[in-house]
């Protein structure tokens, strides 16, 4: 997947092509690195040539096109509906008392 966002409020769609196994290239700006982590290879959305490298990259070598992967399914696993639900929870029952 490649993700080559100007802005973005979280970056959910890096997160669900991470949970299906998809090699992550996305821009180095705004949420997407934190929610990357070491999952993706990052690019300046504004230097195309370091994308047309990170795209060689991906497409070339699959020891690191595997290990995108595996690191991808493991980072996807930091996110989910249940564990937002609970920490909302968690932080509303704190201040309703």
């Amino acid at each position: 997947m490649i993700y080559p966002s100007l802005y973005e409020g979280f970056g959910l769609p890096l997160v669900e092509a991470m949970a299906c196994g998809v090699p992550v290239l996305c821009s180095n700006v705004t949420s997407l690195p934190e929610v990357a982590g070491e999952a993706a290879l990052l690019f300046d959305p504004r230097q195309p040539e370091e994308l047309a490298i990170h795209m060689d990259k991906i497409t070339t070598d699959t020891s690191l096109r595997e290990q995108l992967i595996g690191l991808g399914h493991s980072r996807s696993s930091d996110f989910s509906w249940d564990k937002a639900a609970d920490e909302v929870y968690a932080v509303l029952k704190k201040f309703s008392s």
